[in-house]
């Protein structure tokens, strides 16, 4: 949401509106699924209570935790690489999301 016009702020709160409008994001290739897309574009974008309020509303929405990307992949998979992202990695687990067995369950 940051650009040219519009400088970027660090640490505003998100509104549950604005948690919610990923749960719409599409992928912009038909082949990619669409649970890891809306996934992936929360993790990149949101601060990690924010993601954990949005891992809620995907859950409550019906939507699969542990879709996989196109190198069959979790967003837990991924998520765990990064060496900050524990507490993002956390709300995942307590919602019920796998790692995959090629990722090291």
């Amino acid at each position: 949401m940051s650009g040219p016009d519009k400088p970027k702020v660090i640490g505003e709160e998100w509104s549950d509106e604005r948690v919610k409008s990923f749960l719409a994001i599409e992928p912009y290739d038909s082949a990619k699924n669409p649970d890891f897309n809306a996934l992936l574009k929360a993790y990149q974008a949101m601060r990690a209570e924010d993601f954990e309020r949005f891992i809620g509303f995907f859950v409550e929405a019906g939507r699969d935790l542990n879709a996989v990307s196109e190198s069959g992949e979790t967003i837990l998979d991924i998520i765990s690489e990064h060496r900050r992202s524990v507490e993002y990695a956390k709300a995942l687990e307590q919602a019920g999301a796998k790692r995959t067995a090629a990722a090291g369950n």
